[in-house]
């Protein structure tokens, strides 16, 4: 989509550094029109972890964000981080007059279609925290911490990453769950191993966000 001649500019504003290459090779893959615009403060997820929590100084470092990319021309946001809804929820209502999407919004849907048990899997400990309560009641959830992942990931060694994510599904999968859904943008680099391990349909929040956001903005 573009207007005016240009092309639509989406900002992604991530709080994990992982997250940043596989938002954008989906993008440049599925969606080479948009123009890309990146916001990266991992101080939002290193507070995070160490028990800063979703306060008020939270949202406010949240909604500082947004408008700085609103105030560059953006037409949507994409917030690629799992763990930090009620903050992306309140600018959102702020910014209603374009789309603001969670990283997780648009794969919650892809998978509850299905109809099946969820294997909801993470690496980084508070997304299993905040997220579950974005299913629709009722949904069948099983969630698996892949221990470990994130720091293997951090020291460089992504092979270890992978392989703990898959383990971890294989745990979804021992559960009854029929569909895995993986949690965060820096995971969906464990696809391929995670669907050739377990024969499950797997999700991942990158690949979802692009095709809702593009949606939306369609209808525009």
């Amino acid at each position: 989509m573009s207007r005016g001649g240009t092309r639509s500019r989406i900002a992604l504003i991530h709080a994990l550094a992982h997250s940043v290459a596989p938002i954008n090779e989906a993008m440049a893959r599925d969606w080479p029109e948009a123009a890309r615009m990146n916001l990266l403060d991992d101080s939002l997820s290193a507070d995070l972890a160490a028990g800063e929590g979703l306060d008020a100084a939270m949202h406010d470092r949240f909604e500082r964000l947004a408008q700085y990319a609103v105030d560059c021309g953006s037409e949507a946001i994409l917030f690629t981080s799992s763990a930090f809804g009620p903050c992306i929820e309140q600018v959102a209502r702020k910014h209603a007059a374009i789309p603001v999407l969670k990283p997780n919004e648009a794969m919650i849907s892809d998978a509850v279609r299905l109809g099946l048990q969820i294997g909801l899997i993470a690496t980084f400990a508070p997304t299993l925290q905040s997220m579950p309560g974005e299913f629709p009641a009722g949904t069948q959830l099983e969630c698996v911490l892949a221990e470990g992942a994130l720091a293997a990931l951090n020291q460089g060694d992504a092979q270890r990453h992978d392989a703990l994510i898959a383990q971890a599904a294989m745990q979804a999968r021992r559960r009854g769950c029929g569909v895995i859904a993986l949690a965060q943008f820096s995971m969906a680099r464990a696809l391929v191993r995670v669907a050739a391990e377990t024969g499950l349909p797997v999700l991942t929040t990158v690949d979802s966000a692009v095709r809702a956001l593009k949606g939306r903005l369609a209808q525009l």
